[in-house]
C-alpha cells in the first residue's frame, strides 16, 4: 500500500509538516529520534518503529541506546537526565492512564528543556501518537519506507 492511501494527501501533508517543524525546534535529531521510537514501540507501530529505527542509525543514535530504549529507566547511565526527561514525558503524554501528564513528569522535562523545546517536544509526542494511530488502524506492516 503506498501512503498516499493511507490518509487524505492534505491531511498527510499537515501531520508531516508538524513532524518536521517539532523536530526542527527540538533540535536534537538524536533525541527525536528516541522519542519517537519509544512512543512507536508503546504503540505497537511496526511501521512507524521500522522507519524510525532507520533514521536512528542514520543520525548515529548509539546503538546502546536503542538496545536499551524499552528498558530506558532501568538502563543505568545509558540515558542521561534529560534524555530521561524525555522519554519520561514520552510515555506520561502516549499512555495518559491517569487522563492527564502527572506534575512530576511535566516539571521534570520543563528543568531540561527551554519553554520552546518543551513545546516543541510535546508536539513531537503528539505527532507521532498521530501517526502510530494511522499506521496501526490502517495495519501497514513494517518495511515500506525507503529513505
Amino acid at each position: 500500500m503506498s501512503r498516499t492511501n493511507l490518509l487524505d494527501r492534505e491531511v498527510g501533508r499537515a501531520m508531516s509538516a508538524l513532524s518536521a517543524a517539532a523536530k526542527r525546534g527540538l533540535g536534537d535529531p538524536a533525541l527525536a529520534e528516541l522519542v519517537v521510537i519509544r512512543a512507536s514501540q508503546l504503540n505497537h507501530c511496526a511501521f512507524c518503529l521500522d522507519m524510525h529505527l532507520t533514521i536512528a542509525h542514520e543520525q548515529g543514535v548509539p546503538e546502546p541506546q536503542l538496545d536499551m530504549l524499552s528498558a530506558w529507566e532501568e538502563a543505568g547511565d545509558v540515558f542521561d537526565g534529560r534524555e530521561r526527561a524525555a522519554l519520561a514525558l514520552t510515555e506520561a503524554v502516549t499512555v495518559l492512564t491517569e487522563g492527564f501528564v502527572p506534575d512530576e513528569v511535566y516539571a521534570e522535562a520543563a528543568r531540561h528543556f527551554a519553554d520552546a523545546e518543551l513545546a516543541h517536544l510535546v508536539a513531537l509526542i503528539t505527532a507521532i501518537n498521530s501517526w502510530n494511530r494511522v499506521m496501526v488502524a490502517r495495519r501497514i506492516p513494517p518495511g515500506g519506507y525507503t529513505p
